[in-house]
């Protein structure tokens, strides 16, 4: 997978580019637009949104069912990993609680914290720091209108 992205995104420019080849290679053809937040819609409402434009995103990346992102029950290991991936960069990038992403995922609030300690333990390898700034550059330009965006 790595060798499909050889570098970190520098640019918003880069970012949806990339964003654009992700989309490109999914087999459902499912438009991800940037999220624009509607005050009109429950703060609930407002993050399964955003939770599943983030599941979308890990699910074209990491070419994952996005169906077996969103199950509730146990999977495999991969796909657990992508999930914590999920749940970290929503956290982490997108300023959202813990509380928040688990009720967006299906998850509880622990769930969604021994993932954060786990991916932050992993980004020590260099390789996986990698992808997940990766990751990361690519939801700061998906997600850069809403506000959402930690700076």
């Amino acid at each position: 997978m790595s060798e499909n992205f050889p570098h970190l995104i520098s640019s918003v420019t880069e970012a949806r580019a990339m964003i654009d080849i992700l989309r490109q290679r999914r087999s459902r053809q499912r438009v991800i637009k940037p999220f624009i937040p509607d005050d009109n819609e429950p703060l609930d409402e407002r993050l399964f949104q955003v939770c599943d434009s983030v599941i979308d995103i890990l699910s074209g990346f990491f070419n994952v069912s996005g169906r077996d992102l969103r199950s509730h029950s146990r999977c495999e290991r991969s796909v657990a990993r992508v999930r914590q991936i999920g749940m970290y960069v929503a956290h982490v990038t997108l300023s959202l609680s813990m509380s928040e992403v688990g009720r967006a995922f299906g998850r509880d609030r622990s769930t969604v914290n021994h993932a954060c300690h786990l991916i932050e333990d992993m980004r020590d390898e260099p390789e996986f720091d990698r992808i997940i700034n990766t990751i990361e550059n690519i939801l700061r330009a998906a997600f850069l209108r809403s506000g959402m965006v930690r700076r």
